[in-house]
């Protein structure tokens, strides 16, 4: 046993080189994107059978006893006054009109959805294929689906003009995206860029509670909704949630879910993020994220695969959403 202090030479040690050593994470302030995280397993979480069952026993029971409550108000009231009876029957038949429109809407939505995947679909099938029939019947398609729309009037009579001088599927799905798509494409990235910029800013101003949940889910919900009217797809209530869930719960299977420090860097020019406060990065966390899902919905709702166009990048429609309201460079 030694009565002085022990030595250890660590002249040719690499720990006798603290520049050399990694950095400490921060990771108790480092942003996370709660609010998209949340929103995105909310609307991906698939219930289970035994609740779909319940819904739908609950739904039909409550129907019946509403029908036959209905049924046994209205002809008490035409025994005792046949004119109130009479008023309130007529009232009842324009409320079952109105619902049977609704109905019919939401089925129309979902038919536009449907007609959207076939075309992408078969538009897949055509490149991987090079068949150039099947290329020709998804132009023809093509033009189905925006006759009417003067916003396409010039793609359409373009494609037209030049769709018959192309002998190769490649070249014919090629031209129906630069020369009908563009306009489309340039618009969905708007939407895209305007949610991001909403999200991003109620996380970094808002303080209330759950402001930041609420916001992602209702700007994501009309971002998603509204990209898909650009394509074509404008979709009822129903058809938009599931349009929502099928976005959604392709992220949440891919990892998508999640920034990666590239994305924060270009996002945050550098070092800001360190500069800010953790709601500021939150928020420019959350307005990543909500880019992500405007293009996985641009993916989802456009009626032909990118090939001669580039996928939009999250980095730059993120930059081109937050330039300047974060004080980025």
């Amino acid at each position: 046993m030694t009565n002085g202090p022990v030595l250890i030479d660590l002249e040719d040690s690499e720990a006798a080189k603290p520049e050399l050593a990694p950095a400490v994470p921060d990771l108790a302030e480092a942003p996370r994107a709660a609010a998209m995280q949340q929103v995105a397993a909310l609307a991906a979480r698939r219930p289970s059978r035994l609740a779909r069952w319940f819904w739908s026993v609950a739904l039909t029971l409550t129907g019946f006893i509403v029908s036959l409550a209905a049924w046994d108000y209205v002809t008490g009231l035409l025994a005792r006054a046949p004119l109130l009876g009479g008023i309130a029957t007529v009232l009842i038949a324009v409320l079952m009109a109105i619902l049977l429109i609704v109905a019919l809407r939401e089925l129309a939505a979902f038919g536009r959805l449907r007609r959207l995947d076939q075309i992408q679909h078969d538009a897949a099938t055509a490149l991987a294929n090079s068949d150039l029939q099947a290329a020709r019947q998804v132009i023809s398609a093509l033009d189905k689906l925006y006759r009417g729309r003067e916003d396409t009037s010039w793609g359409r009579s373009e494609l037209a003009s030049r769709s018959t001088e192309v002998l190769d599927a490649d070249g014919l799905i090629g031209l129906a995206e630069t020369s009908l798509l563009i306009p489309l494409d340039e618009r969905a990235q708007r939407e895209v860029e305007a949610a991001a910029r909403q999200v991003a800013t109620v996380t970094a101003i808002v303080p209330l509670a759950l402001a930041d949940l609420f916001t992602a889910l209702t700007a994501n919900l009309r971002m998603i909704r509204r990209v898909a009217e650009i394509y074509g797809g404008r979709a009822g209530t129903l058809g938009s949630w599931r349009l929502t869930r099928s976005v959604l719960t392709h992220l949440v299977a891919t990892g998508a879910v999640a920034v990666g420090d590239d994305l924060i860097g270009s996002v945050a020019g550098g070092g800001v993020l360190s500069k800010v406060s953790r709601r500021f990065g939150e928020g420019v966390v959350n307005g990543a994220l909500t880019a992500r899902v405007g293009v996985a919905a641009i993916e989802v709702c456009r009626p032909l695969p990118f090939h001669a166009q580039k996928r939009p990048s999250v980095t730059a429609l993120v930059r081109r959403a937050l330039t300047g309201l974060f004080g980025g460079n």
